[in-house]
């Protein structure tokens, strides 16, 4: 999306319609208008406000406008259209209006407009931002649907969403007939769910000759597209000011001394503007923001106050904005300096930005298909994500980039354009939902980058040690309903196991805290021991999972005895917890009960804290988390991984941690191959209760070792019956187990 499209935080979500409204209150002279030269809205048809007004004097600044009559031309001419523009061009905000004008105008005969975004954050500011340039009211005539959040009617005409809510929305509505206009932006993300997308969306065309596609895209992927797509009309918009680019040899060597440098020079030199940093991961923004807080306090207060912001990656990040009314009243200069990461190049909206500083690498997450796990891996940025950064300064016309490396490594090291999601990812999730749409025969889907067979082949395998699939390698009835939670597959599978152990109510909090950002809060330098106390008072003897159950439950408490949100604010601040990750844990648990209660699945009364219940909630979680199991190998907590021969330690919020105490066995939520081998949210299992549940053809392919001897050994506790049956699936085709997922 375009950070030019977002420059007016103070967009009312709501417009009234009252005559006050149409006065000049806003300073705008231009505004007033005699009552009989009163225009009507056409999409809601009451008089425009002055505020509209004044909202088309800026959109008709925008590079984009001058395009509106060629653009419009193309859409009625052709099916698809390619848009290329910088960022801070405005067409993420524009195109949506100018397709609803066009939609408006054949009276929604084929449907509204919905336009796709890869970041929550940006689906929603674009929508309050269109809302108020279209003078309409938000979640009725434009809205926005992300995950766990529908802000949107039945007479909504314009949607924006996230890429993976569009995806989900195939499953129910393969063919997307609500609509007569997709748009998708971010293309430049290259995010799985825009990638299926741009897949699937090619049958619906042809299935659809009425369906128009608009796809949003930077320059350096018009090629790709064109080929991709075929013959389609572009559209290409230029930014008017150049960006001065300053290359900095040698700077990479000591990166963190040479940022503090240029930021104090930049401070010095007087010269206004916010700064933004691009670091290669999370945690060098936090080394980064602790040194800038102790240097910052030694600066002459003459020079203004350096405001530093950490923006973080992903669901933690929260938007970089223009400044509020009140910041611009304050008689103090404030230089505001963001420090962030890759996230941060589709969130960063401010035209006050007139200096960023570049590291040029980035820590990337890459999936291993062969051990079931992500690798932080640090390697340099493409040649499109330095571009994008370059054109965060392209409505600046003094601004500056400094490039913490050379012109040379730009050229040679960075490849031209990012890795795609799809080949760096685990894509049992992606692979679920192409069986899911395969149903109503979009299965065939041609992607832009293929991913690799091998994790495809292993993506196939885990659907099947899941029972996702059947002996055809189609979805399962059990595939079919884990397709209908938007979660992991493993915690699908998890919570349909709840159903037969009677824990659904717990195993829905358990899905529900794994699945938002962590509650724990990342805690200042010298606060640690204050806020382990805090966490203390919710820790459980079984383990990780329980641990999240007790801290909701607390939150849930204080939510309904507090009279304010303030108050449930300060509980939160209190115990070192993270209110809005706790708030987003909440609207997913409710989405899933939904989806329970629609689908009619037996849901027992919550029994939490007895003994058979833990034993349950263990058995749950076993169903979906068998393949992940790690055993203490030394009883001084290195944890070897049943699965492959990589040794971890407990993560440091882990309950075992605090305490000290550290069981043999432990099912583990997550597991990351970094400089710290981490496995998070962990829980005690016995060996007897993993060879109750795990299929017997997974623990047969299971790797010669130590560990799988043992578990061998207790299978011989089991009682009877259950060795049996699992002896019965191993003999009734003890070939076909080790070579159905070769099959399929």
């Amino acid at each position: 999306m375009d950070e030019e499209d977002l420059e007016h935080p103070n967009s009312s979500p709501e417009k009234r319609y009252f005559p006050e409204s149409l006065d000049s209150s806003d300073g705008d002279e231009e505004g007033v208008l005699a009552c009989e030269d009163l225009e009507l809205n056409p999409f809601d048809g009451l008089p425009y406000s002055s505020r509209y007004y004044k909202l088309l004097k800026e959109r008709e600044e925008l590079p984009i406008w001058k395009e509106k009559y060629s653009f419009m031309e193309n859409l009625l001419q052709s099916q698809v259209v390619l848009v290329s523009g910088d960022a801070k061009c405005g067409k993420s905000s524009q195109v949506p209006q100018w397709c609803a004008e066009y939609c408006l105008s054949i009276h929604y005969q084929h449907g509204g407009v919905i336009c796709t975004q890869v970041h929550k954050q940006t689906a929603v500011q674009l929508a309050l931002r269109v809302a108020d340039e279209m003078d309409v009211n938000i979640g009725h005539e434009v809205g926005y649907v992300i995950p766990f959040e529908n802000c949107c009617t039945t007479e909504t005409i314009l949607r924006y969403c996230t890429d993976d809510m569009l995806q989900r929305e195939m499953m129910s509505n393969p063919f997307l007939g609500n609509y007569g206009v997709i748009i998708l932006d971010d293309i430049h993300e290259r995010s799985m769910a825009t990638d299926v997308l741009l897949g699937l969306l090619k049958d619906v065309l042809l299935a659809r000759p009425e369906l128009k596609l608009i796809i949003n895209c930077s320059p350096l992927l018009i090629s790709k597209l064109s080929s991709y797509y075929g013959n389609v009309p572009l559209l290409e918009v230029k930014n008017k000011h150049p960006v001065e680019v300053v290359y900095l040899s040698g700077a990479q060597k000591d990166s963190f001394q040479s940022i503090l440098r240029l930021i104090f020079e930049i401070h010095h030199s007087g010269e206004k503007g916010d700064v933004v940093v691009f670091l290669a991961c999370e945690q060098d923004i936090e080394k980064t923001y602790e040194i800038m807080c102790q240097e910052g306090s030694n600066l002459n207060p003459d020079l203004g106050e350096l405001v530093v912001i950490p923006l973080y990656p992903k669901e933690k990040c929260n938007l970089f904005r223009p400044m509020d009314e009140t910041e611009k009243r304050c008689q103090v200069y404030q230089r505001r300096v963001v420090l962030t990461t890759s996230c941060g190049e589709s969130l960063i909206w401010s035209h006050t930005v007139k200096f960023v500083i570049d590291v040029g690498v980035e820590r990337r997450q890459v999936y291993n298909p062969r051990i079931r796990a992500n690798s932080l891996v640090l390697q340099p940025i493409s040649q499109s994500q330095a571009e994008t950064r370059k054109q965060l300064l392209g409505s600046s016309p003094s601004g500056k980039l400094f490039c913490l490396y050379t012109e040379e490594f730009a050229s040679k090291d960075m490849r031209p354009l990012k890795p795609a999601e799809m080949q760096e990812s685990n894509l049992t999730s992606m692979v679920l939902f192409m069986k899911r749409v395969d149903i109503a025969g979009l299965g065939r889907c041609d992607f832009m980058n293929r991913p690799a067979p091998e994790s495809l082949m292993q993506a196939l395998e885990d659907l099947d040690y899941l029972a996702a699939l059947d002996n055809d390698g189609n979805l399962s009835e059990f595939g079919i309903i884990m397709s209908e939670f938007p979660l992991d597959p493993q915690l699908s599978k998890s919570i349909l196991a709840a159903c037969e152990f009677d824990c659904v109510d717990e195993m829905i909090t358990i899905a529900a805290m794994v699945t938002a950002p962590s509650c724990f809060l990342h805690v200042p330098h010298g606060t640690e021991e204050a806020a382990e106390t805090c966490w203390k008072t919710f820790l459980h003897p079984e383990g990780d999972h329980f641990t999240l159950i007790n801290v909701y439950r607390a939150y849930q408490d204080t939510a309904l005895n507090s009279t304010s949100e303030q108050c449930v604010e300060k509980w939160c601040q209190d115990y070192f917890l993270s209110c809005p990750a706790l708030r987003m844990a909440d609207a997913i648990r409710a989405e899933l009960l939904e989806i329970i209660k629609r689908i009619e699945l037996p849901y027992a009364e919550p029994a939490f804290g007895s003994k058979e219940n833990s034993l349950n909630i263990k058995k749950a979680l076993l169903s979906g988390y068998f393949m992940q199991i790690a055993r203490d190998v030394d009883g001084s907590g290195n944890y070897l991984m049943l699965t492959h021969k990589q040794v971890a330690q407990l993560h440091p919020l882990s309950s075992y941690s605090i305490t000290k105490k550290m069981p043999e066995w432990v099912l583990f939520h997550q597991f990351s191959i970094s400089e710290n081998n981490y496995i998070s949210v962990t829980s005690a299992v016995s060996p007897e209760l993993f060879m109750q549940l795990v299929p017997q053809y997974y623990f047969t392919n299971l790797p010669p070792s130590e560990s799988k001897d043992i578990l061998q050994q207790a299978s011989g506790h089991l009682p009877t019956t259950a060795v049996k049956k699992e002896q019965d699936v191993c003999e009734k085709c003890p070939d076909a187990t080790e070579q159905r997922c070769m099959i399929q």
